[in-house]
Protein backbone atom coordinates (compact mmCIF):
# COMPACT_ATOMS: atom_id res chain seq x y z
CA UNK A 1 0.00 0.00 0.00
CA UNK A 2 1.26 3.62 -0.77
CA UNK A 3 -0.46 6.56 0.84
CA UNK A 4 -0.06 10.21 0.27
CA UNK A 5 -1.56 13.25 1.99
CA UNK A 6 -2.70 16.69 1.04
CA UNK A 7 -1.13 19.55 3.33
CA UNK A 8 -2.63 23.06 2.38
CA UNK A 9 -1.73 26.87 3.23
CA UNK A 10 -4.80 28.87 2.29
CA UNK A 11 -5.38 32.72 1.60
CA UNK A 12 -1.50 33.20 2.72
CA UNK A 13 -1.24 37.47 2.69
CA UNK A 14 1.77 39.17 1.06
CA UNK A 15 2.73 42.78 0.00
CA UNK A 16 4.31 42.91 -3.59
CA UNK A 17 5.22 44.50 -6.14
CA UNK A 18 4.34 42.31 -9.27
CA UNK A 19 2.66 43.22 -12.62
CA UNK A 20 3.48 45.24 -16.03
CA UNK A 21 2.64 48.39 -14.84
CA UNK A 22 4.76 51.01 -13.82
CA UNK A 23 2.44 52.31 -11.15
CA UNK A 24 2.16 48.95 -9.91
CA UNK A 25 5.51 48.48 -8.82
CA UNK A 26 5.73 51.92 -7.26
CA UNK A 27 2.20 51.35 -5.51
CA UNK A 28 2.36 47.40 -4.32
CA UNK A 29 -0.49 45.75 -3.44
CA UNK A 30 -1.25 42.49 -1.55
CA UNK A 31 -1.44 39.18 -3.06
CA UNK A 32 -3.22 35.76 -1.61
CA UNK A 33 -1.75 32.82 -1.85
CA UNK A 34 -3.21 29.04 -1.50
CA UNK A 35 -0.41 26.52 -1.84
CA UNK A 36 -1.92 22.85 -1.67
CA UNK A 37 0.70 20.21 -1.48
CA UNK A 38 0.55 16.59 -2.18
CA UNK A 39 3.28 14.64 0.12
CA UNK A 40 4.34 10.98 -0.37
CA UNK A 41 5.63 9.72 2.98
CA UNK A 42 3.60 7.49 5.18
CA UNK A 43 6.05 7.64 7.99
CA UNK A 44 3.92 10.77 9.72
CA UNK A 45 0.72 8.86 8.82
CA UNK A 46 1.74 5.92 10.76
CA UNK A 47 4.00 7.22 13.46
CA UNK A 48 2.71 10.40 14.33
CA UNK A 49 6.38 11.61 13.62
CA UNK A 50 6.25 15.31 13.52
CA UNK A 51 9.70 15.42 12.50
CA UNK A 52 8.99 13.18 9.59
CA UNK A 53 6.23 15.05 7.96
CA UNK A 54 6.76 18.65 5.78
CA UNK A 55 6.86 21.94 8.30
CA UNK A 56 4.01 24.73 7.45
CA UNK A 57 5.99 26.83 8.89
CA UNK A 58 9.02 26.48 6.50
CA UNK A 59 7.01 25.94 3.57
CA UNK A 60 4.77 29.61 4.11
CA UNK A 61 8.48 31.01 4.79
CA UNK A 62 9.54 29.57 1.28
CA UNK A 63 6.35 30.89 -0.41
CA UNK A 64 6.57 34.19 1.09
CA UNK A 65 10.11 34.89 0.53
CA UNK A 66 9.70 33.91 -3.33
CA UNK A 67 6.50 36.44 -3.43
CA UNK A 68 8.40 39.62 -1.52
CA UNK A 69 11.51 38.31 -3.68
CA UNK A 70 11.99 39.50 -7.04
CA UNK A 71 9.00 40.93 -9.06
CA UNK A 72 7.67 39.66 -12.12
CA UNK A 73 5.11 41.25 -14.89
CA UNK A 74 2.90 37.68 -14.40
CA UNK A 75 1.32 36.46 -11.21
CA UNK A 76 1.27 33.05 -13.66
CA UNK A 77 5.74 33.13 -13.60
CA UNK A 78 5.11 33.65 -9.71
CA UNK A 79 2.83 30.70 -9.39
CA UNK A 80 5.22 28.81 -10.84
CA UNK A 81 8.35 29.70 -9.16
CA UNK A 82 6.86 29.44 -6.29
CA UNK A 83 5.92 25.73 -7.14
CA UNK A 84 9.35 24.87 -8.01
CA UNK A 85 10.67 26.03 -4.71
CA UNK A 86 9.09 24.29 -2.52
CA UNK A 87 9.88 20.95 -4.67
CA UNK A 88 13.00 21.81 -4.47
CA UNK A 89 13.08 22.48 -0.54
CA UNK A 90 10.87 19.54 0.55
CA UNK A 91 11.53 16.18 -1.00
CA UNK A 92 8.77 14.77 -0.41
CA UNK A 93 6.08 16.82 -1.83
CA UNK A 94 5.34 15.48 -5.13
CA UNK A 95 3.15 17.92 -6.30
CA UNK A 96 2.82 21.61 -5.87
CA UNK A 97 -0.30 23.43 -6.63
CA UNK A 98 0.43 27.39 -6.27
CA UNK A 99 -2.81 29.78 -6.59
CA UNK A 100 -2.31 33.07 -6.61
CA UNK A 101 -5.17 36.28 -6.31
CA UNK A 102 -4.51 39.59 -7.38
CA UNK A 103 -6.95 41.53 -6.28
CA UNK A 104 -6.33 44.97 -7.62
CA UNK A 105 -6.19 44.20 -11.81
CA UNK A 106 -5.88 46.71 -14.08
CA UNK A 107 -9.13 46.08 -15.89
CA UNK A 108 -11.98 48.08 -17.12
CA UNK A 109 -14.88 45.92 -15.01
CA UNK A 110 -15.85 45.28 -11.62
CA UNK A 111 -14.46 41.93 -9.77
CA UNK A 112 -13.50 40.54 -7.18
CA UNK A 113 -9.71 39.31 -7.79
CA UNK A 114 -8.09 37.78 -11.06
CA UNK A 115 -6.67 34.27 -10.23
CA UNK A 116 -4.25 31.70 -11.48
CA UNK A 117 -3.32 28.17 -10.85
CA UNK A 118 0.13 26.64 -11.37
CA UNK A 119 0.67 22.84 -11.07
CA UNK A 120 4.25 21.49 -10.57
CA UNK A 121 5.04 17.83 -10.37
CA UNK A 122 8.02 15.77 -9.40
CA UNK A 123 8.93 13.52 -12.16
CA UNK A 124 11.64 11.12 -12.31
CA UNK A 125 12.79 8.64 -9.41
Amino acid sequence: MSETYVIKLVNCAFFARHGLYEAEEKLGQRFFVDAELTVRSERPLIEDDVDSTVDYGAVFKVVEKTVTGERRALIEALARDIGLAVLREFPPVQTAEITIRKPNVPIAGILDHAEVTVVSERTGG
